[in-house]
C-alpha cells in the first residue's frame, strides 16, 4: 500500500512498560500481525516492574520482537509508509528504547516518524471492534491511569474525568499483595472474585457531586485495615470474600460514572480499554448497565486490552491522515497529557 491510495501500513512499536511489542497494521483498523513479548516472569519476583530491568529486557528483545512482527506479517520494512512508537506517557528508560529503534528504522529507510499517546493508543484499539461514533465516551482503566475521555470528533480528546490518587489497577494490585497473591495482582483478584461473595462493606469514593473523578487509595487502605484487624482478633477472612467485595466496589464506582457521563453528553458510543477491561467482573457489569442503552458499548478482546503495538499503530492512523510527523528529535516523556 502506498500514501497516493491513502490505504497506509505503519510499523508500530511500545514500550511503555514491561511489554516489548511491535505490530504491523493496515488502514488504521486491520491487524497484519501483532507481537508481544511479556516480562511478567521477570518482575513477579520483585511484586512490580522494575524500571531498570525492564528497561534491559527491551533493549534485548526490541529487534527480535520487530522482525519476528514484519515476518508474521509476511512484509518488509521497504513496504512500510510510516513507523509509529510510543512517546509516552510511562517509564522513560524503556520508552527510549522503542522510540530510538523507531528513529533508527525510520531514518534508515526514509520513512516517516510518528509519536504516539499511549493512553490514545489504548482507546484507539476500539477501532478493531467497530468504526467510531461520535460523541464518544471513552472509560481508560489501567495498572497507571483510570480516565473518562470525552471524543467529540475524531483524534480529539477530552479528558472530563481522572484518578486523583491511585489507579483501579494499582489499587488491585496492592490489595493482591495484601493478599499474597503473586503480581500481576488484576487477574488474580478477578479470578478469586468469582469464587467469593460480597459481603463485606466496603467504601466506594464518589467524590463530590458530579465529579467524574475517580479514587481508589481510600479503598485500598480500608481493605488493607480489614485483614490487618481481623488478623489481630484471629478472624478468618476468606480472600475470595475480599476479592468479591473489593471489586464490587471497584467495579461499581466505575461504571456508574461511566453511565453518568454516557447519558450527560449525549453520546453514541462507550469504549471500555486498557488492561482492567480485561476484567471479567468488569466487562460484565458494564454488558448488563449498557444493553437497553441506546448506545453501543465496545470492550476490544482480552488481547488488545493489555499493552500491545497494535494500538499505536490504530492511533497512529489519525496522526498519518493529518500529517503529523515527528522529527528525529522525538524524545520519550515519563508523563505527557492526552489532550
Amino acid at each position: 500500500m502506498s500514501i497516493k491510495e491513502n490505504i497506509e501500513t505503519i510499523l508500530a512499536i511500545e514500550t511503555s512498560c514491561d511489554e516489548t511489542a511491535a505490530a504491523v497494521v493496515r488502514g488504521g483498523n486491520t491487524i497484519i500481525s501483532n507481537v508481544v513479548a511479556s516480562q511478567i516472569e521477570s518482575h513477579r519476583r520483585f511484586g512490580g516492574v522494575v524500571p531498570e530491568v525492564a528497561s534491559r529486557q527491551h533493549t534485548e528483545n526490541i529487534t527480535i520482537v520487530v522482525d519476528e512482527a514484519l515476518e508474521k506479517g509476511e512484509v518488509t520494512l521497504g513496504q512500510m509508509d510510516a513507523v509509529a512508537v510510543t512517546k509516552g506517557p510511562g517509564l522513560v528508560g524503556a520508552l527510549l528504547v522503542g522510540v530510538n529503534a523507531a528513529k533508527a528504522i525510520a531514518f534508515s529507510h526514509d520513512l516517516p516518524l510518528i509519536g504516539v499517546h499511549h493512553i490514545a493508543g489504548h482507546i484507539e484499539a476500539a477501532r478493531f471492534q467497530q468504526e467510531w461514533k461520535y460523541p464518544a465516551l471513552a472509560l481508560v482503566v489501567s495498572g497507571g491511569h483510570t480516565e473518562l475521555v470525552l471524543l467529540r470528533e475524531e483524534g480529539v480528546y477530552e479528558v472530563i474525568g481522572e484518578t486523583r490518587d491511585d489507579a483501579a489497577g494499582e489499587a488491585y494490585d496492592k490489595v493482591a499483595r495484601a493478599l499474597g497473591l503473586p503480581y500481576p495482582g488484576g487477574p488474580q483478584i478477578d479470578r478469586l472474585a468469582q469464587k467469593g461473595q460480597t459481603n463485606i462493606d466496603f467504601p466506594i469514593a464518589w467524590l463530590e457531586e458530579g465529579s467524574y473523578d475517580f479514587s481508589f487509595s481510600g479503598l485500598k487502605s480500608a481493605v488493607m485495615n480489614t485483614l490487618h484487624n481481623a488478623n489481630q482478633r484471629g478472624e478468618n477472612l476468606l480472600p475470595e470474600d475480599v476479592a468479591a467485595s473489593f471489586q464490587r466496589s471497584v467495579v461499581q464506582v466505575l461504571v456508574e460514572k461511566t453511565k453518568r457521563a454516557a447519558v450527560e453528553y449525549n453520546v453514541q458510543q462507550v469504549v471500555v480499554v486498557g488492561g482492567v477491561a480485561a476484567n471479567q467482573g468488569l466487562r460484565k457489569a458494564m454488558e448488563d448497565q449498557f444493553k437497553n442503552e441506546n448506545m453501543d458499548l465496545v470492550i476490544p478482546p482480552l488481547s488488545l486490552c493489555t499493552d500491545n503495538a497494535a494500538m499505536i499503530g490504530a492511533a497512529a492512523h489519525i496522526l498519518w491522515k493529518k500529517k503529523e510527523f515527528a522529527t528525529m528529535a522525538l524524545n520519550a516523556y515519563a508523563d505527557l497529557d492526552l489532550g
